[in-house]
Protein backbone atom coordinates (compact mmCIF):
# COMPACT_ATOMS: atom_id res chain seq x y z
CA UNK A 1 0.00 0.00 0.00
CA UNK A 2 1.53 3.36 -1.19
CA UNK A 3 0.55 6.80 -1.57
CA UNK A 4 -0.26 6.89 -5.75
CA UNK A 5 0.43 11.00 -6.73
CA UNK A 6 0.99 14.16 -5.71
CA UNK A 7 3.46 15.29 -3.41
CA UNK A 8 3.91 11.82 -1.48
CA UNK A 9 4.04 9.88 -4.40
CA UNK A 10 5.73 6.00 -3.88
CA UNK A 11 5.76 6.72 -0.14
CA UNK A 12 4.63 2.96 1.92
CA UNK A 13 1.92 3.51 4.21
CA UNK A 14 1.31 1.38 7.22
CA UNK A 15 -1.55 -0.63 8.07
CA UNK A 16 -3.29 -0.85 11.29
CA UNK A 17 -2.43 -4.00 12.72
CA UNK A 18 -5.12 -7.03 13.17
CA UNK A 19 -7.92 -8.20 10.87
CA UNK A 20 -10.31 -5.57 11.23
CA UNK A 21 -9.06 -3.33 8.42
CA UNK A 22 -9.15 -3.73 4.37
CA UNK A 23 -7.17 -1.18 2.95
CA UNK A 24 -8.81 0.02 -0.53
CA UNK A 25 -6.68 -1.66 -3.52
CA UNK A 26 -4.29 0.81 -5.50
CA UNK A 27 -6.02 0.36 -8.65
CA UNK A 28 -9.70 1.43 -6.73
CA UNK A 29 -7.80 4.09 -5.70
CA UNK A 30 -6.39 5.25 -8.48
CA UNK A 31 -9.08 4.49 -10.59
CA UNK A 32 -11.18 6.71 -7.95
CA UNK A 33 -8.69 9.76 -8.07
CA UNK A 34 -8.66 9.84 -11.66
CA UNK A 35 -12.39 10.02 -11.47
CA UNK A 36 -12.36 13.09 -8.99
CA UNK A 37 -9.54 14.69 -10.78
CA UNK A 38 -9.14 18.47 -10.37
CA UNK A 39 -11.97 18.69 -7.66
CA UNK A 40 -9.78 17.44 -5.17
CA UNK A 41 -7.23 20.43 -5.91
CA UNK A 42 -8.06 23.01 -2.58
CA UNK A 43 -10.93 20.50 -1.50
CA UNK A 44 -11.99 19.81 2.13
CA UNK A 45 -11.94 16.12 2.86
CA UNK A 46 -13.82 14.11 5.50
CA UNK A 47 -12.59 10.49 6.00
CA UNK A 48 -15.22 8.59 7.72
CA UNK A 49 -13.67 5.36 8.80
CA UNK A 50 -10.66 6.00 7.73
CA UNK A 51 -8.45 3.04 8.87
CA UNK A 52 -4.86 3.84 7.35
CA UNK A 53 -6.06 6.95 6.07
CA UNK A 54 -4.73 6.19 2.85
CA UNK A 55 -7.76 7.65 0.95
CA UNK A 56 -7.50 10.92 2.86
CA UNK A 57 -3.61 10.85 2.77
CA UNK A 58 -3.71 10.08 -1.29
CA UNK A 59 -6.57 13.43 -1.38
CA UNK A 60 -3.61 15.46 0.91
CA UNK A 61 -1.32 14.27 -1.64
CA UNK A 62 -2.81 15.54 -4.86
CA UNK A 63 -3.27 19.33 -3.23
CA UNK A 64 -6.41 18.73 -1.10
CA UNK A 65 -7.07 21.70 1.48
CA UNK A 66 -7.40 19.73 4.55
CA UNK A 67 -8.67 16.15 5.38
CA UNK A 68 -10.49 15.58 8.77
CA UNK A 69 -9.97 11.75 9.52
CA UNK A 70 -12.37 9.52 11.58
CA UNK A 71 -11.85 6.11 13.01
CA UNK A 72 -13.10 4.62 16.48
CA UNK A 73 -10.41 2.00 16.64
CA UNK A 74 -7.33 2.91 17.89
CA UNK A 75 -4.82 0.52 15.24
CA UNK A 76 -6.54 3.01 12.72
CA UNK A 77 -5.59 5.95 14.72
CA UNK A 78 -2.71 4.99 14.78
CA UNK A 79 -1.93 3.73 11.51
CA UNK A 80 -3.06 7.02 10.19
CA UNK A 81 -0.70 9.36 12.66
CA UNK A 82 2.34 7.35 11.36
CA UNK A 83 1.54 7.70 7.79
CA UNK A 84 0.52 11.64 8.20
CA UNK A 85 3.77 11.49 9.73
CA UNK A 86 5.93 9.66 7.41
CA UNK A 87 4.39 11.78 4.00
CA UNK A 88 4.60 15.35 6.02
CA UNK A 89 1.22 16.09 5.83
CA UNK A 90 0.32 16.13 9.49
CA UNK A 91 -0.67 19.91 9.37
CA UNK A 92 -2.89 19.31 6.46
CA UNK A 93 -4.78 16.50 8.79
CA UNK A 94 -6.84 16.34 11.97
CA UNK A 95 -7.70 12.81 13.19
CA UNK A 96 -10.77 12.14 15.94
CA UNK A 97 -11.22 8.53 18.05
CA UNK A 98 -14.57 8.36 17.57
CA UNK A 99 -17.44 6.65 16.63
CA UNK A 100 -19.29 8.48 13.26
CA UNK A 101 -21.89 10.08 15.06
CA UNK A 102 -20.19 11.34 17.55
CA UNK A 103 -17.26 12.66 15.35
CA UNK A 104 -20.14 14.27 12.85
CA UNK A 105 -22.02 15.66 16.33
CA UNK A 106 -19.10 17.53 16.53
CA UNK A 107 -17.89 18.63 13.16
CA UNK A 108 -21.62 20.00 12.86
CA UNK A 109 -21.25 21.99 16.27
CA UNK A 110 -18.20 22.85 14.88
CA UNK A 111 -19.73 24.32 11.53
CA UNK A 112 -16.74 22.41 9.44
CA UNK A 113 -18.08 21.62 5.86
CA UNK A 114 -16.44 19.76 3.34
CA UNK A 115 -16.72 19.43 -0.54
CA UNK A 116 -16.32 15.43 -0.04
CA UNK A 117 -17.06 13.21 1.99
CA UNK A 118 -15.60 9.29 1.72
CA UNK A 119 -17.37 6.99 4.30
CA UNK A 120 -15.76 3.06 4.12
CA UNK A 121 -17.70 1.43 6.94
CA UNK A 122 -16.75 -2.53 7.48
CA UNK A 123 -18.36 -4.09 4.35
CA UNK A 124 -21.80 -6.42 6.09
CA UNK A 125 -22.83 -3.84 8.46
CA UNK A 126 -25.50 -1.28 8.75
CA UNK A 127 -23.01 1.15 9.10
CA UNK A 128 -23.24 3.04 5.98
CA UNK A 129 -26.88 3.60 5.58
CA UNK A 130 -26.75 4.92 9.63
CA UNK A 131 -24.00 7.55 8.45
CA UNK A 132 -25.66 8.60 5.56
CA UNK A 133 -28.69 9.26 7.32
CA UNK A 134 -26.62 10.88 10.25
CA UNK A 135 -24.96 13.87 7.43
CA UNK A 136 -28.14 14.33 5.83
CA UNK A 137 -29.27 15.81 8.87
CA UNK A 138 -26.38 18.06 8.79
CA UNK A 139 -24.46 20.91 6.80
CA UNK A 140 -21.03 19.47 6.61
CA UNK A 141 -21.76 18.51 2.69
CA UNK A 142 -20.90 21.88 1.06
CA UNK A 143 -23.40 23.05 -2.13
CA UNK A 144 -22.74 20.72 -4.48
CA UNK A 145 -20.59 18.25 -2.41
CA UNK A 146 -19.97 15.16 -3.39
CA UNK A 147 -20.26 11.67 -1.21
CA UNK A 148 -18.31 8.78 -1.99
CA UNK A 149 -19.12 5.43 -0.21
CA UNK A 150 -16.85 2.14 -0.91
CA UNK A 151 -18.57 -1.54 -0.33
CA UNK A 152 -18.04 -4.62 -1.03
CA UNK A 153 -18.94 -4.87 -4.99
CA UNK A 154 -21.31 -7.69 -4.14
CA UNK A 155 -23.43 -5.57 -1.65
CA UNK A 156 -26.99 -3.54 -1.55
CA UNK A 157 -26.52 -1.05 0.60
CA UNK A 158 -29.60 1.16 1.32
CA UNK A 159 -29.53 4.04 0.55
CA UNK A 160 -31.63 6.55 2.12
CA UNK A 161 -34.28 8.53 0.09
CA UNK A 162 -32.67 11.63 0.46
CA UNK A 163 -29.92 10.92 -1.64
CA UNK A 164 -29.35 10.96 -5.38
CA UNK A 165 -27.04 8.11 -6.82
CA UNK A 166 -25.41 9.57 -9.41
CA UNK A 167 -22.91 6.58 -10.58
CA UNK A 168 -21.70 3.45 -9.03
CA UNK A 169 -18.05 2.22 -10.33
CA UNK A 170 -17.05 -1.14 -9.60
CA UNK A 171 -13.02 -2.33 -9.26
CA UNK A 172 -12.41 -5.86 -8.36
CA UNK A 173 -14.51 -6.48 -4.99
CA UNK A 174 -14.59 -2.79 -4.39
CA UNK A 175 -17.70 -0.52 -5.14
CA UNK A 176 -17.86 2.93 -5.10
CA UNK A 177 -21.25 5.05 -4.95
CA UNK A 178 -20.93 8.46 -5.53
CA UNK A 179 -23.97 10.52 -3.91
CA UNK A 180 -25.29 13.95 -3.84
CA UNK A 181 -28.01 15.12 -1.37
CA UNK A 182 -31.06 16.50 -2.82
CA UNK A 183 -31.96 15.88 -6.44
Amino acid sequence: MRVIAGSARRVALVAPEGLDTRPTSDRAKESLFSILGEEIIGARVLDIFCGSGAIGIEALSRGAAKVVFVDNAMPAIAATSANLAKTRLTPKGEVFCMKAAQAINKLEAESQRFEIIFIDPPYGTELLTGTLENLAHTNLLSDDGLIIAETDARERPVIPQMYTLVSTRIYGRTKFLFLYIGE
